[in-house]
């Protein structure tokens, strides 16, 4: 059985326009996919999250701090989608040590401590359990040029290098609720661990299956 790592946006599980309808076709699509494959879904915070992040950024307080609130909403995000996949865990892990240990079919986190985004948590993960794959579920279909919710002429690039990505965005992490394709931290993991990593629209659930099981797919795949 092989392990994948399902990184899932918070803006995509729990944005304004996501139905109940999809909610469950999701969870399908993952116990479906679960009979042959050992899935890991690290979910985010979104804009609840930076919602609190925001605030107490205006009230002055410390980015510790504003990360620890990112990383309760990512918790209680994981587990709500834990109970509606019922058979993933119910109590939510707090290391990638601990959801390596998990034996469900299905086994959902969030975030973990201050400085780690969940896409680093994710790729912590997927070098952990030696994934045959890493999966990034956001809001677009993949990786543009530049903000496709801004700029219409936005290009989508269909396959860029980790390298490419690691001169564009950096390797640190500098900011709670930083809202990008896919961090550096995360990048510095990937490159190190050589890990298959794809950035796909998590709303369109034909192609996240086709990234999930390694088929040709809409999106963005991160060569090493």
């Amino acid at each position: 059985m092989k392990n994948i790592v399902l990184s899932f946006g918070g803006s995509v599980l729990l944005s304004k326009d996501v139905d109940v309808e999809y909610l469950f076709r999701l969870a399908d699509l993952l116990r479906k996919l679960s009979s042959k494959n050992k899935i890991y879904v690290v979910v985010g915070g979104g804009s609840v999250a930076r919602t609190y992040i925001n605030l107490g950024r205006n009230l002055k307080f410390g980015e510790d701090i504003l990360d620890s609130f990112g990383i309760e909403v990512t918790r209680v995000n994981a587990k709500m989608f834990a109970h509606l996949l019922g058979i993933s865990n119910q109590e939510i892990p707090v290391t990638t040590d601990e959801a390596k240990q998990i034996k469900k079919p299905i086994v959902v986190m969030g975030g973990t401590t201050p400085g780690h985004s969940t896409d680093m948590v994710s790729a912590e993960l997927a070098e952990k359990i030696k994934a045959v794959r890493f999966v990034n579920a956001t809001n677009v279909d993949g990786i543009y040029d530049k903000d496709p919710h801004k700029y219409p002429d936005a290009k989508q690039i269909r396959e860029i290098s980790v390298q490419d990505l690691i001169q564009k965005y950096g390797t640190k992490w500098d900011s709670a609720g930083k809202n990008i394709a896919i961090d550096g931290p995360a990048l510095t993991i990937i490159k190190r661990a050589k890990i298959p990593t794809s950035i796909v629209n998590g709303k369109r659930l034909d192609q996240l299956e086709y990234a999930l099981t390694g088929q040709p797919f809409s999106g963005t795949t991160i060569t090493l």
